[in-house]
């Protein structure tokens, strides 16, 4: 299983974070760069991956970045393939 490091401060904006998730987790070209896009594809049959969010703090203090948590837990959840660290 992939390991995939994420910084905390590059996710607190939709833009950056809609952009470096794309890249890192090598995301189709026609994902919809949105959290529910995001959760489809994190969820979808052959996604697997250890996702590692390095400064959880960081993501905590803007709107986007609680509900872009939100959708990653959701998606360990219901993703058995798919792991979540935060930390």
């Amino acid at each position: 299983m992939e390991t995939v490091r994420l910084s905390g401060a590059l996710l607190r904006r939709r833009e950056t974070a809609m952009e470096l998730l794309g890249e890192a987790l090598e995301l189709p070209d026609w994902w919809g760069r949105n959290l529910d896009a995001l959760y489809d594809c994190l969820t979808q049959p052959g996604c697997a991956a250890r996702l590692v969010v390095e400064g959880r703090r960081d993501v905590e203090e803007t709107a986007f970045g609680r509900r872009l948590l939100r959708v990653l837990k959701d998606a360990a959840e219901e993703n058995p393939h798919l792991e979540l660290e935060l930390e």
